[in-house]
């Protein structure tokens, strides 16, 4: 049993079929919905097929609802209809299914029961928990299970017992010392319920009024849930004395399939607006200074930039990495196109107008924010090209811009010494508009 399509390549993961296949070589096609499937998991008695299913845009990046298949064929049944959360990962244990979940920004596990289509025994905790590709390895029975839970405060360990009351059986990272202190911060817009992670210098000064940096998820279908803050840009800006607010706005995980899919077709539109109450709700529970705001993503998160800079006046600096300026032209750049026709209901050739007016060049003589952009020379999901047009465009509006394309970088920035001044650059824009706290902001 598995997804598969023919052909290499990611874009064929967001057209994959269930497929069966029997020792003998044959195989046969099970299912082919229009959403995406993960986690394809056969029933112990052999009979049932449950997997995850939903619009997701990224392998790696699963949510959805479950839904069961007779393993002879049938219609797929949602065993988790209007269930407010995501399932990440399913286990099989006797009739029932062991679930990863994410709820708000809060990971977990719950109990499935496909014949009532009942969700119980949520156990959620403001910790991720992960086990090889599931979020826990079970037991026979499914009662007890070992996986690896972190915090934004504690490191990586192994906990081991029942589910929901596991002790830690590992205690390697005991004496590392956290950069931050994160609170969890929820409000609500537009009829939304809305979370997102606040990260506080660990050294903050109780009362004084800090700069604050937005940073906001890739993917679009994704959640920050928390995660110790080992190395990077986050734990750089921290260190240099910023708040860091990581929003889950509308398109994320964690809400039900509905908040998940609330930015079909509005890509920048309402998720921006969560974005802004967000910031707002920030403000009443921590000092933070409105006047030196900063906003930065990658990929999805950079195109959210692009559009924020072109929307809003709010933010005195941006760094927007690997994103896209124009839908249109992406769409015949990009090595992955599939996965845009579940959000933009159409191709661009069928419906182009849908395209063009939510892509951020349009609005370009509206941006008035210093922004730093970077991309990889070898990026296929997000073209150089989109980069260049929206620097193209600050440019001839007379807006401070600086752009950098990393020879054979990806994607994401790996090279050691081009990550190293990728975050170099980043923390010296923001301190050179912001005024950092701390550090030379040169």
């Amino acid at each position: 049993m598995a997804t598969a399509a023919e052909g290499n390549g990611d874009n064929n993961w967001w057209v994959a079929k269930l497929r069966t296949y029997d020792l003998e070589g044959g195989e046969r096609v099970l299912l082919a919905p229009s959403y995406q499937m993960n986690f394809p998991r056969v029933s112990p008695d052999g009979r049932t097929v449950a997997f995850i299913g939903g619009v997701m845009s990224d392998f790696g990046s699963v949510g959805g609802d479950v839904y069961t298949v007779p393993i002879d064929g049938g219609t797929p049944v949602n065993v988790t209809p209007g269930y407010v959360g995501s399932v990440t990962s399913i286990a099989w244990r006797g009739d029932r299914l062991i679930a990863g979940i994410i709820v708000a920004g809060d990971t977990g596990t719950a109990t499935i029961d496909p014949t009532p289509r009942r969700v119980s025994n949520v156990r959620v905790a403001p910790q991720p928990i992960n086990a090889g590709d599931g979020a826990v390895a079970l037991d026979a029975r499914g009662r007890t299970a070992a996986y690896v839970s972190q915090t934004f405060e504690r490191a990586p360990r192994i906990e081991f017992g029942p589910l929901g009351a596991g002790r830690a059986v590992t205690h390697d990272n005991d004496a590392l010392i956290p950069v931050t202190t994160a609170r969890d911060v929820r409000w609500t817009n537009e009829g939304y319920a809305v979370q997102g992670w606040l990260l506080a210098p660990r050294d903050a000064a109780v009362g004084a009024r800090r700069p604050m940096i937005v940073s906001i998820h890739g993917s679009p279908a994704a959640a920050v849930t928390p995660r110790f803050v080992w190395s990077g840009t986050i734990r750089d800006l921290l260190e240099a004395g910023y708040y860091v607010f990581q929003p889950n706005p509308r398109g994320s995980y964690g809400q039900g399939a509905a908040f998940a899919q609330a930015n079909h077709k509005d890509f920048g539109g309402g998720d921006l607006r969560d974005i802004l109450a967000g910031v707002d709700a920030v403000e009443q529970v921590a000092p933070i200074d409105d006047e030196r705001l900063g906003v930065y993503g990658h990929s999805y998160g950079e195109f959210m930039t692009m559009w924020t800079v072109t929307h809003s006046q709010r933010f005195k600096a941006a760094v927007a990495g690997a994103g896209i300026a124009n839908w249109s032209s992406y769409y015949g750049q990009n090595g992955i196109d599939k996965w845009m026709v579940p959000f933009f209901g159409a191709t661009c050739y069928d419906d182009p107008e849908v395209y063009d007016r939510q892509s951020p060049i349009r609005s370009i003589k509206a941006a008035r924010t210093p922004t730093f952009i970077y991309v990889g020379q070898r990026d296929l999901e997000t073209p150089a090209p989109q980069s260049i047009e929206f620097w193209h465009g600050l440019v001839a509006q007379g807006v401070p811009t600086s752009l950098v394309i990393y020879q054979d970088e990806g994607h994401s920035i790996r090279q050691p010494e081009h990550a190293s001044d990728l975050t170099r650059r980043i923390v010296d824009w923001f301190g050179r508009y912001l005024k950092a706290p701390t550090g030379d902001g040169v």
